[in-house]
């Protein structure tokens, strides 16, 4: 049988139907539903303290305007870390390593923080592409440059991520069968690199939180210069 490290990232189907809606659907039935206690229970505790300091953290540099945005941004937060830690689970698919669902939710919502620049400071939005005191000599190529600036955005928060995730996957299922291949030869070298993929689970797990936090923030970023 000839191993394909890559097969991990098709997505699964049954009876044809991808079972890739169900796990974008997934993590909507994973937290637990608000309630009107006085007192909740330590999970919800839990969720709530996390969900505000995200937010206050978030929401804190932009102006009023900008806080609009929160309940989108704590979302989408909670959502892909949630994707990116269930994917590290045995026999589950991480739907965050595919460009095309990456770049379906960068794209929109960058493109929509340019078009409320573009409506609410015009002069502003486009004074980027120009900054004040520019040689006149490099008015058209600075000019190009901020352009494919700006439109390599979106392109660069989906890669990041798709990046990111496929090779720590990759990586684990490298050492994962190396420990397996070698577990019955090298019995102690097997114990070194299982003590490596222990290891890489924590970090995977850090850098599972860790691009989820840094995909909302660049789009909290690109939001802030256009309000």
């Amino acid at each position: 049988m000839i191993l394909n490290f890559f097969d991990q990232f098709l997505s699964p189907s049954i009876l044809g139907i991808p079972l890739i809606i169900l796990a974008i659907a997934l993590p909507s039935l994973i937290f637990p539903t608000p309630t009107n206690r006085w007192l909740n229970n330590r999970l919800m505790t839990l969720q709530s303290w996390f969900i505000n300091r995200f937010t206050y953290q978030l929401i804190q540099p932009m102006n009023f305007t900008g806080h609009k945005w929160a309940m989108l941004f704590t979302t989408l937060m909670l959502f892909l870390i949630t994707i990116n830690l269930l994917g590290l689970l045995p026999y589950t698919f991480t739907p965050t390593t595919q460009l095309s669902l990456n770049m379906a939710f960068a794209l929109p919502l960058w493109f929509t923080t340019v078009l409320v620049g573009m409506l609410n400071q015009p002069t502003v939005a486009l004074g980027h592409f120009l900054p004040e005191g520019t040689p006149t000599l490099l008015v058209p190529a600075l000019i190009i440059i901020e352009t494919i600036s700006l439109f390599i955005r979106p392109l660069a928060l989906g890669v990041r991520l798709t990046a990111n995730l496929t090779a720590g996957h990759l990586l684990m299922q490298l050492i994962a069968t190396a420990t397996f291949m070698l577990i019955t030869i090298m019995p102690a070298v097997a114990l070194l690199t299982s003590t490596i993929l222990f290891l890489l689970t924590i970090l995977e797990v850090a850098v599972a939180m860790i691009q989820a936090y840094v995909f909302v923030l660049l789009l909290s970023l690109y939001l802030q210069e256009n309000i």
